[in-house]
């Protein structure tokens, strides 16, 4: 893909989230762009950043690790928002600034255990489940995020953002609200039991985040919409 698609496809993805801002009365500024840049190649991702956009986000840790050190000389940040298994933990927390897939116990010590005390507190979001889907990933149950919230808050080298989800997917603006309204809910209840501000919402995709955004999102995740379709020679799973 020539990189003046790519730049031109990104900037009408950022056009969209302010025009959505707008509409929802918030200042676009409170809405960050992940760019989902699974299977997608390093020389795009860096036409992107050399163009503003700073946050990619991947499924695979081993793909992460590896556009990572080799796009070392650029301030990327790096999210990690595919399911986390327990024996990638020690290769994901040196790297990542946030994981958006927390959704089992055993996953926080590991990831407090391998994150470098010289870096920051690893950013985590607990992934729920909001629609129940056998397919996905993530808590089901309420008293589960408490649960996971409170041993996050147990070390300090790790920090609790906030929550995340992949509604199932509606075509009626209505429908989309709900599961994200359910999800700020979620995230509010969660933050006044525990005292503390939750600033997190990652909700929302090429298709919904219109209503993400009106219902409070802090992160829309964009793949396709930005990059174009993902190439079919790289769809092998690492794990």
């Amino acid at each position: 893909m020539k990189d003046s698609l790519l730049v031109d496809r990104w900037h009408s993805i950022q056009s969209r989230i302010r025009q959505a801002s707008l509409a929802a009365q918030r200042h676009a500024n409170e809405v960050s762009l992940l760019a989902v840049s699974k299977f997608h190649s390093s020389d795009a991702i860096a036409a992107l950043a050399e163009a503003g956009q700073l946050a990619f986000g991947e499924n695979y840790v081993q793909e992460l690790c590896t556009k990572a050190k080799t796009l070392a000389h650029l301030p990327i940040e790096w999210h990690f928002i595919g399911p986390l298994q327990s024996n990638k933990c020690r290769d994901i927390a040196p790297v990542a600034t946030m994981i958006h897939s927390v959704d089992r116990l055993k996953l926080i010590p590991l990831l407090a255990q391998h994150r470098p005390a010289h870096l920051a507190p690893l950013q985590l979001l607990i992934q729920v489940n909001i629609d129940d889907e056998a397919s996905k990933s993530g808590v089901k149950h309420f008293d589960e995020a408490l649960e996971l919230a409170k041993l996050i808050q147990t070390f300090p080298n790790l920090k609790l953002g906030g929550l995340m989800t992949i509604p199932k997917p509606q075509s009626d603006l209505s429908l989309q609200r709900q599961a994200f309204a359910q999800l700020r809910a979620w995230r509010d209840r969660l933050a006044n039991l525990l005292g503390v501000n939750l600033p997190h919402l990652s909700m929302g995709m090429s298709d919904d985040l219109e209503a993400a955004i009106v219902e409070g999102a802090t992160i829309v995740r964009i793949g396709t919409a930005i990059f174009g379709p993902r190439p079919l020679h790289s769809m092998t799973k690492e794990e």
